[in-house]
This record gives C-alpha cells, structure tokens and sequence, in this order.
C-alpha cells in the first residue's frame, strides 16, 4: 500500500510542558507531505512526543510519521540534519595572530597585545 503525501493533512502536536513560547497548537495542511517537513523540522521535539497525523482516515503516531517521514518516496526536500560531530567553522583572529577567534588562546594573545 502506498501513502498519498499529497492529500489533506491535519497535525495535531503533543503536549508542551510550561514554556516561555507559545505552543503550537493544530494545524491543518494542503499535502501531508508538508505537515511531516513541519513536524519534522519545525516543531521542538518535545512537541513530537504525543503528536498525530490524521490524512483521511487514518492516523498516524509520531513512530508512524517518522516512518513516512524518512521513507525513500517522500516527495520534499529535507533540510539537512545537525549531528553531533558538525564542527562550527571558526574565524582566524586579526593579522599575525594565528589563533582562532573564541578559543582560549585568541583571548590571552590579544589580553597580552592590550598590556
């Protein structure tokens, strides 16, 4: 059986412990293909734990929207995942300085340039 990503879709997401944001509450969606890119890569994960999908007549948990989410026919672009070993690419510090801009040495060099 296949699943129609672009029919209607209606997200309901899971609840939020107290939060200085404003929940995000249902939505509804012209395709389901882009209720899952919003859940997937819109809503904070703890809004994910009790969300569900509902595309006609069935419903879908959030195992179930992940599942359809990551699957091999998934008609969207995915924005690419941050993982864990993603290094934040640093600046060099001002000329004759070899340290990085924010590492420890960056900042006793220019505390040494001030004195």
């Amino acid at each position: 059986m296949s699943f129609d990503y672009g029919a209607e879709a209606e997200l309901f997401p899971g609840g939020v412990r107290a939060s200085r944001r404003q929940p995000v509450g249902y939505r509804r969606f012209a395709s389901a293909a882009e209720a899952l890119r919003f859940a997937f890569e819109e809503l904070r994960p703890e809004s994910l734990a009790g969300a569900a999908l509902e595309v006609g007549d069935e419903r879908f948990d959030s195992r179930g929207m992940r599942r359809l989410y990551e699957a091999s026919d998934f008609p969207l672009a995915r924005r690419a995942q941050k993982t864990a070993t993603s290094v934040t690419p640093t600046r060099r510090a001002s000329p004759g300085s070899s340290a990085a801009v924010g590492s420890g040495t960056a900042k006793k060099v220019a505390r040494q340039q001030r004195d």
